[in-house]
């Protein structure tokens, strides 16, 4: 088996081995993961923080040994600044976002200088959410210059060291329901379906009724039982499912 760390700042991975594929997820600085299967050019991996699966270009991964991965396992030190800067071992300057794993810095011989998460505190979601802010909508984004709702919640509470899966469905299988609005909490995630009750978009709960997620940007709207009022078009634009508490 082989294994391997992303040595870059952001870089796609994609549902069939092909540049022009789908972009299914992304890897982040540091995020290491399982190759499962290679071609001539292209690695099919298994991400080790969510599972996810993808195909990868060989020549944005550093291949690392087994001991060297199972090191990484428990290591939950990440960016949190939203931009920061790397120094390489050739003493250049390498910019990596919020949520960059910086445990892997030793293997790879990078220097990093910024502010790391200290630990946990429910309060601090919503405080990490409102960092990416106005980040547009990328489908398989997961850093500020581009991400998706699953992607925006997942990144919020892997950074408090908290893991979620990737996709919007696989997350509401996780946590405890709520059983009405009233009970939820700021930093809660709220899910919604659509009309064959498909879970199709997640966001985090604020205080007071508002709810931050990716849709379109991500952006701040009201929620209630019916689900998530749009404060531009005055409109409702999902439809609550569940509030599911994680912690």
């Amino acid at each position: 088996m082989l294994y391997g760390i992303c040595p870059l700042s952001v870089v796609p991975v994609r549902a069939e081995a092909n540049d022009r594929s789908e972009m299914v997820t992304q890897l982040l600085y540091g995020d290491h993961f399982e190759v499962i299967e290679t071609q001539s050019k292209w690695i099919k991996i298994r991400i080790a923080f969510d599972g996810y699966e993808g195909w990868l270009d060989k020549k944005q991964a550093f291949e690392i040994d087994e001991s060297k991965f199972k090191v990484l396992k428990d290591k939950h030190r990440y960016s949190t600044d939203l931009l920061s800067l790397m120094t390489t071992a050739t003493s250049q300057l390498m910019p990596v976002c919020i949520g960059s794993a910086l445990h892997a810095t030793s293997f790879l011989d990078h220097q990093f200088e910024g502010a790391t998460n200290q630990g946990f505190s429910k309060h601090d979601l919503v405080e990490t959410a409102m960092l990416y802010l106005n980040s547009p909508y990328l489908w398989g984004g997961k850093s500020p210059f581009g991400i998706d709702c699953s992607g925006f919640t997942q990144m919020v509470y892997k950074i408090s060291g908290i893991p979620l899966f990737r996709d919007a469905s696989q997350q509401a299988k996780q946590g405890q329901a709520l059983s009405f609005i009233e009970e939820s909490e700021p930093g809660d995630l709220a899910f919604f379906d659509n009309e064959e009750g498909n879970i199709i978009h997640v966001g985090i709960m604020m205080r007071d009724n508002y709810i931050i997620h990716a849709h379109g940007h991500v952006r701040i709207d009201r929620i209630d039982h019916s689900g998530i009022f749009n404060v531009d078009t005055g409109r409702y634009s999902h439809n609550l499912r569940v509030i599911k508490t994680i912690v």
